[in-house]
């Protein structure tokens, strides 16, 4: 069997790829949420609100924590289970409707007041434009969107792929493809953010971030 230059063989679902990422630690991220979205959303009407891609669930149980109804999305059913059990034990788990979805085959329905994707990048091949895009529509009339991602390999990437191209946020406004007239840019920028690397120590990751409200 044939693998690729990160070891995935080419018949590895996403499902299998992402439950095997995160079955391999008891907890892979930290359960907090990611800054980005604490000072972006504090101080927003909490509503109904969308996690793209949602992982073990931090953004979605601090959104739940604030008051807002969440549906948090993922296609790994480990992390999807993984985040519901911490949500419960955090007494809001009557806020959150988990749901599996390949996100380059199904998405959640409705419109929401909030969608929030944050680091929607796979070493399997995605998407991400049409996903963007698809998350677009599902923001209600005066809702917000909020998109961050990296902008570039961390410094402690032990071997980081030079062909690998994260979007600037130029590219991820042109790649929406939004209706003119219809939505206000209201953070279009590069930024450093604090974090800790693997061993524990200090340091800065560069992100990006595209926030808009719609018409």
């Amino acid at each position: 069997m044939t693998t690729d230059s990160h070891g995935i063989s080419p018949d590895t679902t996403p499902e299998e790829f992402w439950d095997n990422f995160y079955s391999a630690e008891d907890r892979v991220w930290s359960g907090r949420p990611n800054a980005v979205l604490v000072r972006e959303v504090t101080g927003l009407t909490p509503g109904r609100a969308l996690d793209v891609g949602c992982g073990e669930g931090g953004d979605a149980i601090w959104l739940a924590r604030q008051g807002w109804r969440v549906t948090a999305a993922d296609v790994s059913r480990v992390a999807l289970d993984r985040g519901a059990e911490h949500a419960a034990s955090e007494g809001v788990g009557d806020r959150i409707d988990w749901q599996r979805h390949d996100l380059s085959v199904s998405f959640p329905d409705g419109t929401y007041d909030l969608v929030s994707t944050h680091f929607l990048h796979s070493w399997l091949e995605l998407p991400r434009e049409r996903i963007l895009r698809t998350a677009a529509g599902a923001v209600a009339p005066g809702g917000v969107l909020l998109i961050t991602g990296h902008a570039a390999f961390p410094a402690w990437a032990p071997d980081p792929d030079p062909e690998f191209h994260f979007p600037t946020p130029e590219e991820v406004l042109a790649g929406l493809d939004l209706a003119d007239g219809q939505w206000d840019v209201l953070i279009s920028d590069v930024h450093e953010e604090k974090v800790t690397d693997p061993d524990g120590e200090p340091a800065t990751r560069t992100d990006n971030t595209v926030k808009l409200r719609r018409h």
